[in-house]
């Protein structure tokens, strides 16, 4: 189902919308807000901060990072991590996350075609997070590791 999502590159325009994004209480422990991390994100050539748009309005925001802590160096130039990924309060609920998920691989395919797997972590206790992941294809290996607030899954969707 079309949910008239597109995923784009962070742009100035943008800048204003996302510095206002709201998240739930619980949700604050899992994810970084966009105002937290797009600064460092423009400046870091590993990272690639992209915008969720519904129609022309952000409603998301996360950044892929080649080179992350979560990857190996020998492996760091064929994988890619998700990381931040928000969808502002008043947004959640509407699909506008899972939308964005299920387009993901052709985005990382299309300016990142050297990836050949796209990585997250999830902590264990952010249940409808991690639904949400598998459900838009990413798969639990069984591989976790101890975060700042807990275990976290590490989740791969193969883009082989």
């Amino acid at each position: 189902m079309e949910k008239g999502i597109r995923l784009v590159h962070y742009e100035e325009r943008y800048h204003q919308t996302l510095t206002r994004f709201t998240l739930k209480n619980e949700q604050v422990h899992f994810t970084a807000l966009p105002a937290q991390v797009i600064e460092e994100a423009k400046m870091n050539p590993d990272k690639d901060p992209v915008v969720i748009l519904y129609q022309a309005v952000p409603v998301g925001f996360f950044v892929l990072h080649q080179g992350s802590e979560y990857v190996e160096p020998a492996e760091s130039d064929r994988k890619i991590l998700i990381r931040a990924l928000s969808i502002s309060e008043q947004y959640q609920g509407k699909g506008y996350a899972l939308e964005a998920m299920k387009k993901l691989p052709a985005w990382v395919r299309e300016f990142h075609p050297e990836i050949d797997e796209i990585i997250l972590a999830v902590n264990e206790a952010n249940k409808a997070a991690y639904q949400l992941y598998v459900k838009s294809g990413f798969l639990d290996l069984g591989l976790t590791r101890m975060g700042s607030r807990g275990i976290q899954h590490i989740l791969h969707y193969s883009m082989r």
